[in-house]
């Protein structure tokens, strides 16, 4: 295999590193507009690898004829670039003949990536948005435990979290992932399914406490694109589906406090005679104020409710200390990996669009990322048993 990996940042490095100790992978191009990142993220490959199948190159991901001749002679193309160019990349993705994955997250772009479908599907090529953590890994986790349930849910619940081990006030985070992924997330609506009906809803509200054994009380709120395509894949079956993110207590209502004040907003507003964007400004300010080296934790609990029974697969995956990869990169970077693998590989047989909830078998899936030391437990359960679990959490904490 010969892929791309366009971006050198957190996410497409760790992706990389993951190709190349991969048998199956023969080499791997690391493109990015940034050559000292570039440098620096490959020497580390490099370093942790003691292989050299990764080849830098420089390019913009806004120069859709240098990246289209780039794309050319491989088997398969990762973006882990922000999502704002996931739709070229997958135009020209098709126009080169090469599988194309990316990290999503956003709603409208994933929408126009799947009205690719007919062309992509022609051209022998499959575009599989979303395949992150969630989205992405909770969206085949999701698909799997209602094939394990018999097809049929009251409700298909995700919480997901990448955290701070040690957390520090006033907002008790730190940024594991693009700050323009995380300010879409806190900024644009959130798809859900509600009395089988498709809704959408705002972003950081609906907060719920949440409980996992050996962390205190979380919340958990909506926020954009983490359930991707499982409303329409699966309304018919399932009554309820949404997806919410996981933060230490108090982080909702500041965060909240600011999209009111329309912070987030990519309308420019003219200051003292200059435009300014003010997710341009929270933007900076976010990479400022939540930037840190600290290792953190990734939680991810998805859950099937029917009859009474709740079935769910869980995980709590930590910051490598040998490697210094953190959670979210292992979590996201590498599900991304081993979907495009799948996909060059004919382990998804899908061309075209590719549902990761439909399209992606999942125990292959879990197997690879087993294999990779994360591990992610599964349990079925009456509802008074689950009831027991938590009260046992809540004394314990």
């Amino acid at each position: 295999m010969k892929i791309l990996v366009m971006g050198a940042g957190m996410m497409g490095w760790a992706a990389a590193f993951d190709m190349v100790r991969t048998s199956r992978v023969e080499t791997v191009t690391l493109a990015d507009s940034n050559s000292q990142r570039l440098d620096d993220a490959v020497a580390r490959i490099n370093k942790l690898t003691g292989n050299h199948k990764v080849t830098p190159m420089q390019v913009d991901a806004a120069d859709t004829a240098a990246v289209l001749q780039l794309m050319r002679g491989h088997d398969g193309v990762l973006s882990a670039v922000p999502y704002f160019f996931n739709l070229e990349l997958a135009k020209a993705a098709i126009e080169a003949g090469c599988h194309f994955a990316d990290l999503g997250g956003n709603n409208t772009v994933v929408k126009q990536e799947f009205a690719l479908h007919d062309q992509a599907q022609a051209a022998g090529v499959a575009i599989a948005p979303d395949c992150g953590l969630s989205p992405g890994m909770a969206s085949i986790l999701g698909g799997e435990l209602l094939r394990r349930i018999g097809g049929k849910a009251d409700a298909l619940k995700i919480y997901v979290g990448g955290l701070p081990q040690k957390p520090l006030p006033p907002f008790n985070y730190q940024l594991v992932f693009s700050v323009e992924g995380l300010i879409n997330e806190y900024s644009e609506p959130a798809k859900i399914l509600r009395d089988g009906k498709l809704l959408t809803v705002e972003p950081l509200t609906e907060v719920e406490s949440f409980r996992m054994n050996g962390f205190p009380e979380l919340e958990a709120f909506h926020t954009s694109g983490g359930t991707s395509t499982l409303p329409e894949t699966f309304q018919g079956q399932v009554g309820e589906c949404f997806e919410k993110t996981l933060r230490y207590p108090g982080h909702v209502r500041m965060l909240r406090s600011l999209y009111d004040l329309g912070l987030f907003s990519s309308v420019k507003r003219v200051v003292n005679g200059t435009q300014v964007a003010p997710r341009q400004m929270m933007s900076r300010l976010f990479e400022e104020k939540f930037a840190s080296a600290e290792p953190e934790v990734t939680l991810l609990r998805v859950e099937a409710h029917h009859d009474g029974v709740v079935a769910s697969f869980s995980m709590v995956d930590y910051t490598d200390p040998v490697t210094g990869i953190t959670s979210m990169m292992r979590t996201t970077a590498w599900p991304a990996s081993i979907v495009l693998q799948m996909l060059i590989g004919g382990e998804i047989s899908q061309r075209g669009a590719v549902r990761q909830e439909i399209d992606v078998p999942a125990q292959l899936f879990l197997n690879e990322m087993a294999s990779r030391g994360v591990v992610i437990s599964y349990r079925i359960e009456s509802v008074p048993e689950l009831r027991e679990e938590v009260l046992a959490a809540a004394q314990e904490n």
